[in-house]
């Protein structure tokens, strides 16, 4: 067995579905070099992010805190750099470490604190969102613009940064996508792939079983969502204008192709370039002393339901795909059910390390799962796992999804919206009644039926609420003031 240290590639995409990954099972499209990655090592089923934006899991992912702990809950709250995190960690145990792509965490400096990354030899991030196409990239040695298209230009310049490492220390590079975040603009290499007479294409892209879903069995808050692929999509995402003379379900579905394509189309050029990534470590010999990780910040919904984007605590939003290789300790083929989420990603790859993990950090390893899965799985109690999520960016007017947090376990989730100062346009201190949502996954797996205020729910129910009460006191979240306390929990306390 070798004692090296492995290297770490850490790929990311935005906005990248699980259910777009064939390896997940994806009936849409294709993604065979992802699909490899799995192949060769594990991919985890339940791996969930805790706050389903950009922005605030790309930084738990990097700090292994929860978004109230780390200042990242929303778009427009940028990260103190300076905070602990696994490439710090990793940085001072003797990796050389770099950063490329996304980072979308505030650039700059503002109130003293500085947003750019830090704790790396070399950083190269894109402005913002980034471009697609001829992208601004900004560097400790300025700001400049890269000829070519991102997804391509990212995975160039992380292998330039390694290839030109002396030494033999071990090293880690995030290469983080913009794709196939909105405005889902492909390059010429995979335009118009899954379009109709496309390679790939030939018949309409399916659509998801729930794309009529009126709503009717959710909440009020769901139902004023505006991410509606038939009513929100823009001429801009589209890129051309919609035919005349459709009805309104025409017109829906002509959008939804029309999305599909393009999104799908990024998609295969990021399964390119991890495929890319793959060959060049082989060519290198270097393939199995490095733990290759993809993995996305969250979940997407494709047409579910009707919608696009994500933010809501369910399953298409919240579920990010992980894969990961390491040939010399992760046996192939493995398949990972066990419940862990984002937080838990930075105490894993510091484990997998030998990198002690920082007290602050919240997360829990789950490396062990990965290297000794049957002793994993003896130690393991299914009915205990859950997890804590909470959405914070209710003052946005793009979308208008009221703030909410929740609790998820294998065959339940709960979800609270307190929905107060949602910022919708024109009234910006208007206040929404709170709601309670319940979804019976086993029974209800599309969550169509809100059972919340079903009679023979209510002992799941309350025991939820008190598992949800608990779990938000364990990471030191608090309550919203209006929120009442758990019954089970109240009883507790008086006794």
């Amino acid at each position: 067995m070798s004692t090296r240290r492995p290297n770490i590639v850490f790929l990311l995409s935005d906005d990248h579905a699980a259910h777009a990954i064939g390896t997940y099972g994806s009936v849409v499209n294709r993604t065979p070099h992802i699909d490899a990655v799995a192949a060769a090592g594990v991919r985890l089923d339940n791996l969930f992010a805790t706050n389903s934006l950009c922005a605030p899991s790309r930084a738990s992912i990097l700090t292994g805190t929860y978004s109230h702990v780390n200042g990242v809950t929303t778009l427009d709250t940028p990260i103190d750099a300076s905070q602990p995190t696994f490439v710090t960690a990793l940085r001072e145990a003797g990796y050389r470490t770099a950063f490329v792509g996304k980072w979308h965490m505030g650039q700059g400096t503002s109130d003293g604190v500085e947003h750019d990354p830090q704790g790396f030899d070399r950083w190269d991030a894109l402005i913002d969102q980034g471009e697609y196409h001829d992208p601004r990239f900004l560097s400790p040695d300025g700001l400049r613009v890269e000829q070519g298209y991102a997804t391509e230009l990212i995975s160039d310049l992380a292998q330039r940064w390694v290839e030109g490492l002396d030494g033999d220390d071990p090293w880690c590079v995030l290469v983080w996508h913009k794709a196939p975040h909105r405005p889902w603009e492909p390059d010429a290499a995979h335009d118009g792939l899954y379009a109709e007479g496309g390679p790939l294409g030939g018949t309409p892209i399916p659509v998801p079983a729930t794309f009529t879903d009126d709503l009717a069995g959710r909440s009020d808050t769901a139902r004023r969502a505006a991410m509606r692929v038939a009513d929100h999509l823009t001429a801009e995402d589209l890129k051309q204008p919609v035919p005349e003379g459709l009805s309104h379900d025409e017109e829906a579905l002509w959008k939804y192709q029309r999305y599909m394509e393009d999104y799908l189309a990024c998609v295969a050029s990021v399964d390119d370039n991890v495929g890319r990534i793959t060959d060049w470590l082989r060519e290198r010999g270097d393939l199995d002393d490095t733990i290759v990780v993809y993995s996305s910040d969250q979940g997407f919904f494709l047409g579910d339901h009707g919608w696009f984007d994500k933010r809501f605590m369910y399953e298409e939003s919240i579920r990010m795909p992980f894969v990961l290789s390491y040939p010399r300790a992760v046996a192939p083929g493995q398949a990972l059910d066990r419940i862990v989420t984002n937080v838990d990603i930075a105490a894993t790859l510091l484990d997998a390390s030998g990198v002690g993990v920082p007290s602050r950090m919240q997360g829990r390893s789950f490396w062990g799962d990965l290297t000794d899965p049957v002793a994993a799985q003896s130690d393991r109690d299914r009915e205990t796992e859950g997890f804590y999520y909470r959405y914070w960016m209710h003052d946005d007017s793009s979308h208008q999804v009221g703030a909410h947090y929740g609790y998820r376990t294998h065959r339940y989730t709960l979800i609270f919206f307190y929905n107060d100062g949602l910022g919708l346009p024109g009234c910006s201190d208007r206040r929404f009644a709170q709601e309670w949502e319940l979804y019976d996954l086993e029974a209800d797996p599309e969550e169509l039926f809100n059972v919340a205020d079903d009679p023979a729910y209510a002992q799941v129910r309350d025991e939820l609420e008190a598992r949800m009460w608990l779990a938000q006191k364990e990471v030191g979240d608090d309550p919203h003031p209006d929120q009442p306390v758990p019954r089970l929990i109240a009883e507790a306390t008086s006794t």
